[in-house]
Formats: C-alpha cells, sequence, structure tokens
C-alpha cells in the first residue's frame, strides 16, 4: 500500500517485535514504523482490546500524518 502512495502502520503486539522489524528489511524497509500494543490479542474481551486500541490510537495517527 505504501508503494501505491496509501500511508500504512502496521500494528502488532509486543511479542512480534523481531519478526517485524526482520520482515520490514527483507522488504526493503528498515525502519519502517510498527505500532505494538501488549500480548496477547486473542483471548481478550472486546473491552480490553479497545483499550489497547486506544491506547495506540495516537501513535497510529502520528505515523500516518508523517507519511
Amino acid at each position: 500500500m505504501e508503494d501505491a502512495g496509501i500511508a500504512t502502520v502496521p500494528v502488532a503486539t509486543h511479542e512480534f517485535r523481531t519478526a517485524a522489524g526482520a520482515q520490514a528489511s527483507l522488504l526493503g524497509r528498515p525502519g519502517f514504523p510498527v505500532v505494538f500494543v501488549m500480548h496477547p490479542i486473542q483471548d481478550q474481551t472486546q473491552a480490553e482490546i479497545e483499550a489497547k486500541a486506544d491506547a495506540a490510537i495516537a501513535e497510529i495517527v502520528t505515523h500516518l500524518i508523517a507519511s
């Protein structure tokens, strides 16, 4: 999407920090901004997931408008 001019910000849990960095490097985008939220996600209630999203939204928007 970035190549098409559409600003993107991947979101992942902290558990995938190393993998996200490696993948970005392999795709020719070392240092690509990723927003990390606390792990886990899959067993969280909707309220817990919404809290994680609320905590991350400012950082996501900051990366999007900086693109």
